[in-house]
């Protein structure tokens, strides 16, 4: 069936195409409503199975489909395609044929192309109708030439600044003639405006196109009224939180230039303080003066005592649980108080062979915990500025590394320089105790001495001052699809700042989010994500660690501070601080007594001693990796995430990169590990549950090997239970403190040559987007 062309002011073709689908057989009404409806699937319904657009130029299929409300018959998700090739009813999406929604679709199509400037435009439609009650539909458009604008004139702007309000419109001369840009513009106008003073300011847009060209005249008359100020301020709402400290988190006061864009910064600093859960602040109708802006502000209170508890488990940490008191209004003032209190690696004893294998063994899978009470005072000589101080005492583990038991103080003054950006200056003074750090010390600073380790390790002050900047433009909190966020961090320990560690580091990250196309429904859109990540750490001899001579070999950076990579939200193809510098250990019976009855023991106790005893011939199953993190960090990610199951379940195709080392080398982009993956999320009130697999190429390294060092045995300084043991074996040696960094070093390699091997491939569990 040929319905006839509607041409430009195209209603009798939109008549014609009514009448064709009334007189049609086996036609009826369908409404949006009704698509994918058991019920609606009637003899007289016909069902939309394809829908085309052709010679579309100006705007994408996808584009032109958002502005219309016929749809053809779809497969609910990606996920079930095959379901829907078999054509199940549940898993399509149906669409049915409207006679009256598609006569609108056509009216919509045209006012798309006739306010983007297309005057000339000709839309035909063909609804081509199948015995099988099956219809496919085409929208046929012949754009034409578009109009231009040839001249844009500003008036009203003699007594106002105009080199910021007029700088980089949204239009231009020898734009198409566009009314969406044309909008656009004047709100631009407005908006600048008003944020330079004009409250009252009014914009008129004035048209003329001479006859027979396709050249658009474009004037915005501009009333900006007098430069206005704000007037009285009135405070509603409120109950606990006085007058005067509401009046502290405005930006603006009584005389101050009016600015829109004050007033919604006003609204934001109101949002910010939990304890109001509503915060308006509109112009007062009544004003004595066009020059004044009264406001009302207007506030509603929530509880200010709170508290939230919660857990979960995930491959870092196994199970863990967090609870928490807050106090929004402390003493007054907006003033917060939080105590808060976090346990993780609960039940990895038991699990770490299985759920929990990513959390650690032995002392680095025992329980770790944080308590903390948190303080923060706002306003400190201006809104944008607020005070922080945290007091708190933990015991935390970071995998294969150390542990530390630390109690400490936190102190912060950061300042608002704009939306979501902060500049934070900080003192960070902690002392703290390590623990199974003696390899991390003797293979990274060669500090294999019981007496200097046990120096390092002891009770230690750690006190950097910081200096941070961050700034995030990002749409949302939780999974962006626009916009990037930046953080740049400085730290700096010496004797000037208490601290026995001496070093400088500096930190920077950035990432970005893009939308790519269209959106299709509610939270379903393609989102491509990137990140990059860098660091530098520079450290200085440490205070009290004496050595023959000053050298490279005594600055000893504390590990807290080495830069570590692989994990959940970092190059995912890793586990947890697994990429970059590591060493091995073994205990040192399995290198000097046989791994099997009919075997040689890998090296003769004298081979220790002289540090030339070569493990290669050990079992890989008798080493024990050790990160030792490195001063040099590169990483980043690039994402691309996308939707399975509507809003619900989306998933992700990623590839990770990094490299984590100590500086002795030049940096070569060969050197850069590359893990590519894939993961899904499942959306929460929380933040997205997401499962993440990524694959490493086969690894092949050279590492060095640590063990015990040992000596003869002294039968009139030893005790017989002394020697060394291994099941019947005995030797006249014994185990010393000090360890034995072993020079020949042993290469790790992948037994299997399948890309298939699992060891390859890594799960990650965690909530929240890896960045």
């Amino acid at each position: 069936m040929r319905v006839p062309s509607a041409r430009r002011f195209g209603w009798p073709g939109v008549g014609a195409a009514l009448f064709a689908l009334l007189i049609a057989p086996a036609t009826s009404v369908a409404t949006a409503a009704s698509s994918g409806s058991l019920s609606a699937q009637t003899p007289l319904r016909p069902e939309v199975v394809s829908l085309a657009f052709e010679g579309n130029e100006a705007f994408g299929d996808r584009q032109i489909a958002s502005r219309i409300v016929t749809r053809e018959t779809a497969c609910r998700s990606n996920a079930i395609l095959p379901l829907c090739w078999m054509g199940l009813n549940f898993a399509l999406d149906r669409s049915y044929l409207s006679p009256g929604t598609f006569a609108d679709d056509f009216v919509r199509v045209y006012r798309l192309y006739w306010g983007a400037g297309f005057r000339e435009v000709q839309v035909d439609t063909t609804v081509t109708r199948h015995p099988d009650n099956k219809a496919e539909i085409v929208f046929r458009i012949v754009e034409g030439e578009p109009h231009h604008i040839v001249s844009l004139t500003l008036l009203g702007l003699e007594e106002v600044p105009s080199s910021s309000v007029t700088a980089n419109l949204p239009i231009s001369v020898g734009d198409r003639f566009d009314f969406e840009l044309l909008e656009a513009t004047r709100d631009t106008l407005l908006n600048r405006l008003k944020n330079t003073g004009y409250a009252r300011v009014e914009v008129f847009r004035n048209l003329f196109i001479p006859a027979g060209t396709r050249e658009a005249e474009v004037e915005f008359d501009i009333y900006a009224g007098p430069l206005a100020r704000f007037g009285e301020i009135s405070i509603e709402g409120n109950a606990d939180v006085a007058d005067a400290v509401i009046r502290r988190t405005l930006p603006f006061q009584e005389g101050t230039v009016y600015s829109e864009s004050l007033r919604f910064e006003a609204q934001r600093n109101l949002y910010s303080q939990e304890i109001f859960t509503h915060a308006a602040i509109d112009e007062v109708a009544e004003s004595p003066s066009e020059a004044v802006v009264p406001v009302r502000v207007t506030v509603n209170e929530g509880d200010g005592h709170r508290v939230r508890a919660g857990g979960g488990w995930d491959t870092a940490e196994c199970f863990h649980a967090e609870s928490r008191w807050s106090s929004l209004n402390f003493f007054g003032g907006l003033r917060r108080l939080v105590v808060r209190g976090r346990a993780s690696n609960l039940f990895t004893r038991g699990l770490d062979s299985s759920i929990c294998s990513g959390a650690g063994t032995g002392v680095f899978g025992e329980l770790n915990w944080v308590v903390s009470a948190d303080f923060t005072q706002p306003f400190i000589f201006s809104p944008r500025n607020s005070f922080a101080a945290s007091l708190y005492a933990e015991r935390q583990s970071l995998q294969n590394v150390f542990v530390r038991r630390a109690v400490g103080l936190n102190l912060s003054i950061a300042r608002s320089i704009g939306r979501a950006s902060f500049l934070t200056l900080s003192y960070r003074p902690q002392l703290a105790r390590l623990d199974a750090a003696e390899i991390f010390f003797c293979t990274s600073f060669l500090i294999c001495n019981p007496g200097d380790i046990d120096l390092l390790q002891s009770a230690n002050l750690l006190s950097p001052v910081g200096l941070s900047l961050t700034r995030d433009r990002t749409n949302r909190v939780v999974s962006p699809t626009g916009g990037y966020t930046l953080l740049a961090d400085f730290e700096h320990a010496s004797d000037l700042t208490g601290s026995d560690f001496r070093y400088d580091r500096v930190l920077a990250e950035a990432t970005v989010f893009f939308e790519l196309g269209e959106r299709i429904g509610l939270g379903e859109t393609l989102v491509l994500a990137g990140r990059l990540r860098g660091g530098w750490l520079g450290a200085d001899a440490f205070r009290g660690l004496e050595g023959d001579s000053p050298g490279s070999e005594r600055r000893v950076a504390h590990p807290q501070k080495r830069f570590y990579a692989g994990g959940s939200t970092s190059v995912r193809g890793f586990s947890e601080n697994r990429l970059g510098p590591e060493v091995i250990s073994t205990q040192v019976e399995n290198l000097v007594f046989p791994v099997a009855d009919d075997a040689e023991p890998v090296c003769a106790p004298a081979e220790i001693v002289a540090l030339t005893c070569d493990a290669s011939n050990l079992p890989t199953g008798r080493f024990f990796a050790r990160p030792t993190g490195g001063s040099r960090l590169v990483e980043g990610s690039v994402e691309l995430r996308f939707p399975i199951l509507g809003a619900t379940l989306g998933g992700a195709a990623f590839v990770d990169f990094g490299r984590v080392h100590d500086g002795t080398a030049n940096f070569s982009f060969s050197d850069m590990e590359f893990t590519p993956g894939v993961g899904l999320r499942y959306a929460t009130p929380i933040g997205p549950i997401r499962v993440d697999i990524a694959y490493h190429k086969p690894e092949s390294a050279a590492l060095q090997v640590v063990t015990s060092q040992i000596r003869p045995f002294d039968t009139e300084t030893d005790a017989p239970a002394d020697r060394l043991r291994s099941g019947d074996h005995t030797l006249e040696w014994v185990r010393l403190e000090d360890l034995a960094l072993l020079g020949p070093q042993v290469t790790l390699r992948d037994v299997s040559d399948s890309f298939w091997d699992l060891d390859r491939f890594q799960i990650h569990i965690s909530i929240g987007q890896a960045f």
